[in-house]
């Protein structure tokens, strides 16, 4: 199952890593570790964040995602599940709007 991985990184933390020159070394551990498809680096409501595209065979590996954004940078981590556009089309739409029409 294809899942975004949001980390909303909170300033003091992350600031610290920065001033004393560890934070580099520390993501580039987590992003070693997780292997996502993709990730970005955004600001998204004033804070840093990591976004990752990760997939996931079963639901028990959540916490190998977020463990490690929790422990080195106290991080928020949201997930939510996403889909190609060939995931939309096996999800069934017409016959679903039919049922529920």
């Amino acid at each position: 199952m294809r899942v975004i991985l949001t980390a909303r990184l909170p300033h003091d933390k992350f600031n610290a890593a920065v001033k004393d020159g560890s934070v580099g070394k520390k993501i580039q551990r987590i992003l070693a570790e997780l292997k996502p498809e993709a990730t970005y680096f955004l600001e998204n409501n004033g804070h840093r964040c990591a976004m990752m595209v990760i997939n996931l065979e079963h639901q028990g590996q959540l916490p190998m995602y977020a463990e490690p954004w929790f422990l080195l940078f106290n991080a928020d981590c949201e997930f939510r599940i996403a889909m190609t556009p060939e995931d939309l089309a096996k999800a069934g739409l017409d016959e679903l709007g039919k049922k529920w029409a």
